[in-house]
């Protein structure tokens, strides 16, 4: 069967893998000849700290892609692939490098944050006035946009009947895997000026982090193993996923973010799994779903991105000045007094990681106890979080801020110090990130404040000097919420 076009250009994004990747698979079934492009995009880049762990996982990531195309290439048309790399605005430099090419369509997948849908639509403009069509397809959720709707046309807006939706809907037909590989034939040979390496990080002007220092695996490959561990433990998710000192998570999150691996074949695994009857493989299929159920919110409700998705929330009155700034600040160092919340924080800013658990902790705390305005909490996750994705990190914190849809009622305000007793108690996860407080005993270490004069001496603590003393007290923290709350007549 004749394909549609002669030429075609994949453009890699968020997607980064070989496997199973819907443009790719519909680029390379629809074309004679395929190049395959990658846009270090200045107008996100350059806003960027100069050293920073997504780009560095980008790039270690792009290596393997870059690896993997030039291994097909070779098996199947035995030509020089790879990809074409940029280091430049993408709305200028995409339909200068499809003239170039003389391509007849660009193949992309779907991006829904407000800033991306802005820029594929400047891309899409500027192509067709070049007589270039432009293809997006599903790739980075199993269900998007208008997909999963309620009776009555609308989306929805409350997880539980959205997740009973969504697993009443998926089958082997959402969730079957794109056999890219089958179609390889079609890629095309660099042009012969392409440079066939991906540029370093010190060409693209970033500096190299701890990335490699964490361990972090970057790449398809290095998903492929994380999954492979986790395949062994996702029995116990339930039982062991709150708990921030064991290995509970699949640390998959990142992976996720750039597309080294496929989220169908992590909802096909745990659909399969929780078929079979384990709860934990239905409590990590619930996980995946609200990530859905996140992106759908977004898709639906963009002005969610800057304000609350209750604009009555609006009109709560966060604390403001050099105060509000003193305190923020603290929040960022972890250096509120609260042991829990602050090896919380130390985790996020030397790793770029922050477990699921102590994230509603520590978003809780900046809101709730410190009165703060839950957008700056979620602006320093953005800047910090190696598996930052816009729709996830607005929802989590809107949720905590009790602004968002679903979101838990104003009322519900975490007690560090209890959630610190119930979710470390042994206090090894505490230990791993404030040395400073190690000696301290177990029942001491969740609130050193109530320590003895004796155990703090022993364990070499003095609070207020190389330990803070509570940035504020949590009961009457809790009563200002409440008031500041009371504008708001439903929670």
């Amino acid at each position: 069967m004749p394909t549609p076009y002669q030429t075609g250009l994949m453009w890699f994004r968020r997607d980064l893998r070989v496997q199973d990747n819907a443009a790719l698979y519909h680029a390379l079934k629809s074309c004679q000849q395929v190049y395959c492009a990658f846009v270090f995009d200045r107008e996100i880049l350059d806003a960027l700290p100069r050293a920073d762990r997504r780009v560095e996982f980008i790039r270690e990531s792009l290596v393997e892609l870059n690896a993997q195309l030039q291994a097909l290439g070779l098996a199947h048309t035995g030509a020089p692939v790879g990809l074409l790399l940029r280091h430049d605005h993408a709305t200028r430099t995409l339909p200068v490098l499809a003239a170039r090419l003389a391509v007849d369509a660009v193949f992309i997948n779907h991006d829904d944050e407000p800033d991306s849908l802005a820029r594929d639509a400047r891309v899409q403009s500027a192509l067709q006035a070049q007589g270039v069509a432009f293809h997006s397809f599903k790739d980075h959720v199993v269900f998007e946009r208008d997909e999963v709707l309620t009776l009555s046309g609308k989306p929805y807006t409350v997880f539980t009947p959205y997740k009973n939706a969504w697993l009443k809907k998926v089958d082997a037909y959402y969730l079957k895997a794109y056999p890219t590989e089958k179609y390889a034939a079609a890629l095309a040979a660099l042009p012969g000026d392409e440079p066939r390496e991906v540029p370093t990080l010190a060409e693209l002007g970033f500096e190299k982090t701890n990335l490699s220092a964490l361990k972090i695996p970057t790449g398809s490959q290095g998903a492929a193993a994380l999954f492979d561990d986790f395949l062994g433990r996702m029995a116990r998710y339930q039982a062991s996923r709150d708990f921030p000192a064991l290995k509970g998570p699949s640390y998959l999150s990142v992976h996720l973010r750039f597309g080294t691996l496929s989220i169908r074949q992590l909802a096909r695994c745990a659909l399969a799994q929780q078929q079979a009857g384990s709860e934990g493989a239905a409590t990590w299929l619930s996980e995946l779903i609200w990530r859905d159920f996140y992106a759908q919110i977004l898709a639906h409700f963009p002005h969610a991105a800057h304000s609350a998705f209750k604009p009555a929330y609006d009109a709560i009155a966060w604390a403001h000045g050099d105060k509000a700034q003193a305190l923020f600040d603290a929040w960022c160092q972890g250096r509120t007094g609260y042991p829990l919340v602050d090896a919380a924080m130390a985790q996020l800013n030397q790793t770029g990681y922050m477990h699921n658990r102590l994230r509603m902790v520590t978003a809780s705390f900046l809101v709730k106890d410190l009165g703060l305005d839950w957008r700056w909490g979620e602006r320093y996750f953005a800047e910090k979080l190696n598996d930052f994705e816009l729709a996830s990190n607005n929802g989590g914190w809107q949720w905590a801020a009790s602004t968002g849809c679903d979101a838990q009622p104003y009322f519900r305000i975490f007690n560090p110090v209890s959630q610190s007793e119930k979710f470390d108690p042994q206090g090894k996860f505490i230990r791993r990130y404030l040395p400073v407080l190690t000696g301290l005993p177990t029942p001491a270490l969740h609130s050193p404040w109530l320590a003895s004069p004796l155990e703090l001496a022993a364990a070499g603590v003095t609070l207020g000097v190389n330990y803070p003393l509570p940035l504020v007290p949590h009961d009457e923290a809790r009563a200002l919420t409440l008031q500041r709350y009371a504008v708001v007549k439903k929670g």
